[in-house]
C-alpha cells in the first residue's frame, strides 16, 4: 500500500460530526438487513461553509442510481448552500467511512475544488484534499465547450 498524500491527516472534531450524522442517516434509513442487499446502504454528509451539514443515501440500481455522496451535494445545493468544504459516506451496520467511488471523485474534483474527503486508511479515519486522490486527472468545466449541446 502507498504512503498517504501530503493533505491526510487525523479527523478534526467537526470532521468526527460529519462522520456521526453520516452514520446517523443510513442506520436510520437502510432498508437491508446485515447479510441482506438493500436500496439504501451508504448514507453522506457533507458539510457547507458556514458550518450547515447537509444528508443523503444512496438509491441503488442496476442501472446505477445515484451514490449517497451525490444525494448529500444535492441535498445541499437545494438547502442553499453553495460552496461545499467536506464530505463523508459511511456503510451501513457500522461499516463506518467508505472511500467515493471514480464517478463521485471526478465530481468533486470538478465541482468542489478543495473539498476534503474523509475516507478509511489502515491509521483510521483520514481527511484528504480531493486532488490527492485524483492524481494526473483531468479536469471537465462545464464551460469548455466539451459538453454536447
Amino acid at each position: 500500500m502507498s504512503a498517504l498524500p501530503a493533505s491526510a491527516r487525523p479527523l478534526t472534531s467537526e470532521e468526527g460530526d460529519l462522520v456521526e450524522a453520516a452514520r446517523r442517516t443510513i442506520d436510520a434509513t437502510t432498508d437491508a438487513g446485515p447479510d441482506e442487499d438493500g436500496v439504501h446502504t451508504m448514507g453522506a454528509a457533507v458539510r457547507a461553509d458556514d458550518g450547515s451539514i447537509f444528508v443523503g443515501v444512496n438509491l441503488y440500481h442496476f442501472t446505477g442510481g445515484p451514490c449517497a455522496e451525490l444525494v448529500a451535494l444535492g441535498t445541499a445545493r437545494a438547502g442553499g448552500a453553495r460552496r461545499v468544504t467536506h464530505i463523508v459516506a459511511v456503510g451501513n451496520h457500522g461499516r463506518g467511512p467508505v472511500g467515493p467511488c471514480g464517478r463521485d471523485r471526478q465530481v468533486l474534483f470538478d465541482y468542489y475544488p478543495g473539498i476534503r474527503v474523509i475516507l478509511p486508511t489502515r491509521e483510521g479515519p483520514r481527511s484528504v484534499v480531493i486532488e490527492d486522490l485524483m492524481p494526473l486527472a483531468t479536469a471537465w468545466s462545464f464551460d469548455d465547450g466539451s459538453r454536447m449541446a
